[in-house]
């Protein structure tokens, strides 16, 4: 675990090095995505079933092993224990009844020259979403995905999921009852990805692609752009917690833990102008280690990204917060707001003692599908506008193209494109 003194001589140099530094794919995974997706592009189920064999150990023979229907959701919806069954109801309404609020409006106006303008705003036809079950299954992430898209009007939606050894998560099949999935495919890794952009044999293409997944998963978003819409390119998973003195290190130490035993590359920093608290921090990580049955991915993130910063004030944060760009940012301190509004890059925002990042995971409402490594300087958390496109219509008479369609003539010739300016003045008369 790295420790950094804002008052050290050296440690502008070192932050930046922080900042600057990437845990994410390298050449290796670029090239060997690449393969795969031409794989999958030119041998379809076949490749997909070869994929599958070798990376999750799942045969895929009859259609029963290619795809999981309606009826099995129903029934492991039906079977869950009732708290469970209870909390992602609770869930659902809640991201639901957020995500409701960021429906756009239309427009439609006529200005003072007389043009009608406006923009309609129409969901895809189908969106696929991409569930992990490798080192965790997520339920979550179901809900997370699907529910905007149905909120956004999508009429397909199609999850694909790996099921290694065969093993299916009754937890994610209980989600995807809830959200209304259409389609769920027993795939996972970068030839899932590919299959819902290319589309198989067995497989209808997708217009857009979302979820959160490894870093194969990553790349082969990245590569498919273009060929598909996707919702971001994702990294592993990172929390910058801002604490004074006056926590309960316990509770910052189960903090910085709930990310770093996502991914052994998930980075977890701490910030706290007390340095007598940053050493109980410190030892409370440790502490809390010994008893997490996630010990050895969280220790290998916590050992080999983790950061405590001190600094001298708590006025030093807003600087530091914006340049690192965290996918979320804790703030626990007594008046949060006032760092809060100084903070512009971050994928989610928590405010106070009392708001670890973990509720945001599971029953807030706001998605939890955010940017990673910097990007929410220019990147923001999944939405509604993520599975819908905007559409603009203008409609102009004859005394509206006579009062803006000379000024159109002597751009289009100012431009060299005489066809542009012809159509428009063969309209006039001219």
């Amino acid at each position: 675990m790295l420790r950094l003194n804002s008052r050290d001589p050296g440690f502008d140099k070192a932050f930046r090095r922080l900042v600057r530094n990437r845990r994410e794919s390298g050449e290796d995974i670029t090239r060997d995505v690449a393969l795969i997706l031409d794989e999958v592009r030119n041998r379809g189920d076949d490749a997909l079933a070869e994929f599958t064999r070798r990376f999750d150990g799942h045969a895929l023979a009859a259609d029963s092993d290619w795809s999981i229907g309606r009826d099995a959701c129903r029934e492991a919806y039906d079977n869950l224990a009732p708290d469970l069954r209870v909390a992602l109801d609770l869930a659902a309404r809640r991201i639901r009844a957020y995500h409701e609020a960021q429906r756009p409006a239309d427009r439609d106006y006529t200005d003072d020259t007389g043009i009608r303008l406006g923009a309609r705003w129409r969901a895809v036809d189908a969106a696929g979403l991409y569930v992990p079950g490798g080192r965790a299954a997520y339920p979550s992430s179901l809900l997370m995905n699907a529910l905007p898209a149905r909120v956004a009007g999508v009429e397909r939606l199609v999850v694909v999921t790996p099921t290694p050894g065969g093993r299916v998560n009754p937890l994610v099949l209980a989600a995807a009852h809830i959200a209304g999935v259409d389609e769920i495919w027993r795939i996972g890794g970068a030839q899932a990805v590919a299959a819902l952009a290319y589309g198989t044999q067995r497989i209808r293409p997708v217009d857009v692609i979302t979820g959160p997944g490894n870093a194969w998963v990553a790349e082969a978003k990245r590569q498919l752009y273009g060929v598909v819409g996707i919702d971001m390119v994702a990294g592993p998973s990172e929390i910058l917690v801002i604490a004074d003195g006056r926590n309960n290190a316990d509770w910052i130490a189960a903090d910085l833990l709930s990310q770093a035993e996502h991914d052994p590359a998930a980075q977890s920093i701490l910030i706290t102008d007390d340095p007598v608290f940053a050493d109980t921090v410190a030892d409370s990580v440790g502490v809390a280690l010994s008893m997490l049955h996630t010990a050895k991915v969280a220790g290998e993130s916590w050992s080999t990204h983790g950061v405590i910063i001190e600094v001298a004030s708590l006025a030093e944060v807003p600087a530091l917060a914006n340049a690192l760009a965290a996918e979320h940012v804790q703030i626990a301190v007594e008046e949060p707001q006032p760092i809060a509004d100084a903070i512009r890059h971050a994928g989610s925002i928590f405010l106070g003692r009392l708001t670890p990042e973990a509720v945001g995971d599971y029953i807030a409402g706001p998605n939890h599908v955010l940017p990673t490594g910097r990007r929410a300087r220019f990147a923001s958390g999944l939405s509604v506008l993520d599975f819908m496109k905007r559409t603009s219509f203008i409609q102009l008479d004859e005394a509206a193209l006579r009062a803006v369609g000379p000024a159109a003539i002597a751009l289009a010739e100012a431009e060299g494109l005489p066809a542009h300016a012809r159509s428009i003045e063969t309209r006039l008369g001219q």
